[in-house]
């Protein structure tokens, strides 16, 4: 039976924790495929990173808890996360990246894990923009940051994507295999980061519409407008050392 590595990064995470664990144990899925969640606490304070223990203690032993003893970054905790991953992984199976808030909904997991029927296909990308829904609270100002990002990555990868920032990211175990090593970037970087190494192992990346309800920074969004710039720095670095034939590589659903 093929397992789903759902990897969660944490940080600081409030009262929506326990219901996003619940989702992502309870979300459902394509016949034969269970479940298992990596929660990695990013350097928590004290009270969250209680929280975050208490709740995967509640879960049992469908979650495993990782601690980092400092706040290294979303692309850190997501490192760590996928390396324990590769530690128990079959190559059937697949690890999909899952933030700590309510802003997408598991209820999505089908729906990606579906696109990998396609034996070509080696990741999958979820997409906010698909859904006809996208600017329904959205800011405007973030939508076109992310767009423009988009648009850049797209530009050095060739890829073709619509939404290379979104957080849903599905890779089989043996692309994650294959990319994992070429993963450096501790924070929010590591979005462009794995973009740019499918592109370079010249991976098929698919993409599937998801729900997305935007959180503001007042309830707790972390990425700011630095993070933006650190995303091109990372766009243009890895464009230097990927050099993939543009026109290959994206397959949108």
């Amino acid at each position: 039976m093929p397992i789903l590595y759902v990897v969660m990064p944490v940080f600081n995470e409030g009262s929506t924790l326990g219901e996003i664990v619940r989702r992502v144990l309870e979300a459902p899925m394509p016949t034969g495929w269970s479940v298992q969640l990596i929660m990695v606490d990013d350097g928590s304070r004290a009270e969250a990173a209680q929280a975050t223990a208490q709740c995967a203690a509640r879960a049992g032993g469908a979650v495993q808890l990782i601690v980092h003893p400092h706040n290294r970054g979303k692309g850190a905790a997501l490192m760590t996360g996928c390396s324990a991953v590769l530690t128990r992984a079959t190559d059937s199976d697949a690890m999909l990246v899952q933030d700590a808030d309510l802003e997408y909904d598991p209820a999505d997991f089908r729906a990606l894990l579906a696109a990998l029927s396609n034996p070509s296909i080696g990741a999958v990308f979820g997409n906010r923009w698909g859904t006809g829904t996208e600017r329904s609270g959205y800011r405007r100002m973030h939508a076109l940051a992310n767009r423009t990002l988009t648009w850049f990555s797209n530009q050095a990868t060739g890829l073709g994507v619509h939404d290379m920032e979104c957080c849903y990211k599905l890779l089989r175990i043996p692309v994650l295999r294959t990319v994992l090593p070429w993963l450096s970037e501790e924070r929010f970087g590591i979005e462009p980061q794995i973009a740019a190494a499918l592109a370079r192992a010249q991976f098929q990346v698919a993409e599937v519409p998801v729900q997305y309800s935007p959180r503001t920074f007042a309830e707790g969004k972390k990425i700011r407008w630095t993070d933006g710039v650190r995303a091109l720095w990372v766009i243009a670095r890895e464009r230097l050392r990927t050099r993939a034939p543009h026109g290959k590589g994206n397959n949108h659903q």
